[in-house]
């Protein structure tokens, strides 16, 4: 998975943060006997916006998301040579047979044939493998990050009396005051409470080398 896509899909780790206000509804009561019109509390409501893919950008989003994704790429670094090397050989060889197949000998165009097939199988295996590992990498990283988040943004939200907070980056607008956007206040915020160097959880056991397996494709 290239990082662009990963940083796609982290984005979604955000989205259940965004909705701050009561997440129950009282309990409805039977109405009353009597005819009399009742008249409802209107709540006391303040409404703002945020635009999680903000949080994304390396230089002035939430400094912790560049940060473990520093450490993310650098831990699955290995592998991601050890594809990449694999499929370079695997194109050499394929473009071996291509050229030779008119005039080497019979035996050893097969025995190179079977090479490829097998080598393509461990490709396939060992991008499996690492797809596997790096999700669940990725998810042991980002998990408190997602967390911390959800937590600062109830936080931030009750120090100045905000009821509803909303994604501007998940639901389309028609138009939204400049003066709702809490973003750029919210990441600051965040950043000054939760430094990008704040320790990082090792894997259990060996610390895995690996890579998305969309950097080993030709």
């Amino acid at each position: 998975m290239k990082i662009a896509r990963f940083f796609a899909a982290v984005a979604l780790l955000t989205t259940a943060a965004l909705c701050v206000s009561a997440q129950q509804k009282p309990a409805t009561t039977a109405p009353p006997t009597s005819a009399a019109p009742q008249t409802a509390a209107i709540p006391d409501s303040k409404m703002a916006l945020i635009f999680s893919n903000e949080f994304l950008d390396a230089k002035t989003g939430i400094a912790r998301f560049h940060s473990l994704n520093t450490v993310l790429t650098r831990e699955f670094q290995p592998r991601q040579a050890e594809l990449q090397g694999l499929q370079t050989r695997i194109n050499t060889l394929s473009k071996e047979i291509d050229d030779t197949r008119n005039v080497a000998d019979p035996n050893a165009l097969r025995q190179k044939s079977d090479q490829l097939a097998q080598m393509n199988l461990d490709l396939k295996r060992k991008t499996e493998d690492a797809e596997g590992a790096y999700q669940k990498r990725r998810e042991e990283l980002f998990m408190p990050l997602r967390n911390d988040i959800e937590k600062a943004i109830e936080a931030f939200a009750k120090a100045r009396g905000i009821t509803v907070i909303m994604d501007g980056s998940q639901m389309p607008m028609l138009y939204a005051s400049n003066s709702l956007d809490i973003t750029r206040a919210f990441i600051n915020d965040f950043n000054a409470k939760n430094p990008a160097t704040a320790a990082v959880t090792q894997p259990a056991g060996t610390q895995p080398a690996a890579t998305a397996p969309a950097a080993a494709k030709p």
